[in-house]
């Protein structure tokens, strides 16, 4: 452990000695642990170097109810509210990533602030202890994908990856290399992307590799062998690669999805098909949100499948491409789901 490390959790302990609980009867309102600041939401930072970490702290408070959200750098979700009765103090603990810039890896909508940065949210949040310390060789699951997937910046729009970490348990953790605008081929290309991220993976990391929403002039064969090259280069490195065909856009014939949803592209390439025929060949997991998120939005139809996607109303922008905060859980879930089905190692650490 670094000197860094050392003193990051050498204030955590002493800030959590200083909250320990004590009777409700002498139980008097305590100061904030050092790093964080206001009350709803609670923000706090650590100035820790980029990596894997993780977070313990006490949610709730020793005087009062409380209902407490956790979310990290560029609005990424890691624990959903917790409610806990006055007196009541869970402690949790979560393993988070950190990079730089904290949202897009391009940088775009803003690079953040260097560090963690932690949020607490909810109807009303309170914390006790809070620490900080270098996670000890996480599972890591790498996303490589585009806006749909990416940590958006900036509300309304939310990529269903800032909303993944929330399903899943210390131990293991979701670093997001998602970028929005980014193809099959952009992606292999641009050096902030796939050349960052594939030095970082480890023997048994996963790779999640889900592209075709920006391939709408791309061929087939192009299409796989970029994939392919994604796929092989993720092995050489010892990770799993697995393929996630693009989630649906919502563009109604009736009540059915059109071909340009079903991301059949400009050039009459089937994108989803070729993905699943890759997976058969080169014995690659393939999580098919394509067809998941097809039955889930033709389900609802043209009206009731608008809350999944944003609209003028409810957002202020209508965009039947990018989610809304629900609709990417809703697409988040479905990866879950597909996880389960598959039984990758990501299983194990679901919560």
């Amino acid at each position: 452990m670094s000197r860094k490390q050392y003193a990051i959790l050498a204030a955590g302990l002493a800030a959590a000695a200083a909250l320990a609980p004590v009777p409700a009867a002498a139980a008097t309102p305590r100061a904030l642990p050092a790093q964080c600041s206001g009350t709803a939401p609670i923000k706090c930072h650590f100035a820790v170097a980029p990596g894997n970490y993780d977070v313990t702290v006490g949610l709730g408070s020793t005087t009062r109810a409380a209902n407490t959200s956790m979310s990290v750098e560029a609005r990424r979700q890691v624990l959903n509210p917790v409610s806990t009765g006055a007196g009541q103090v869970v402690p949790t603990t979560v393993t988070v990533n950190v990079r730089t810039p904290e949202g897009q890896p391009t940088g775009q909508g803003g690079t953040g602030t260097a560090g963690l940065d932690i949020t607490f949210g909810g109807s009303a949040p309170a914390i006790g202890s809070l620490t900080v310390t270098a996670a000890a060789a996480p599972l890591v699951t790498y996303l490589a994908g585009d806006s749909t997937v990416c940590d958006q910046p900036v509300a309304p729009y939310t990529g269903w990856g800032q909303i993944l970490p929330a399903a899943v348990r210390n131990g293991a953790v979701i670093a997001n290399y998602g970028d929005s605008g980014e193809s099959s081929g952009s992606f292999l290309s641009n050096s902030k992307l796939f050349p960052t991220m594939k030095p970082l993976i480890r023997s048994k990391d996963l790779v999640f590799v889900q592209f075709g929403h920006n391939d709408k002039q791309t061929s087939a064969t192009a299409f796989r062998d970029n994939l392919t090259k994604l796929v092989n280069g993720v092995r050489e490195r010892g990770g799993t690669p697995v393929l996630v065909t693009p989630p649906v856009r919502r563009q109604f014939s009736g009540t059915k999805l059109t071909g340009t949803a079903l991301h059949v592209n400009g050039v009459g390439v089937d994108l989803p098909a070729v993905i699943r025929a890759l997976g058969r060949s080169a014995n690659v997991p393939v999580v098919d949100l394509t067809a998941k998120s097809k039955a889930l939005v033709e389900s609802l139809g043209p009206a009731g499948s608008q809350k999944i996607y944003l609209t003028q109303a409810a957002d202020g922008v209508t965009d039947n491409t990018h989610f809304s905060a629900y609709g990417a859980t809703q697409m988040a879930n479905l990866v879950v789901q597909g996880v389960r089905e598959l039984n990758l190692p990501l299983a194990g650490f679901l919560r």
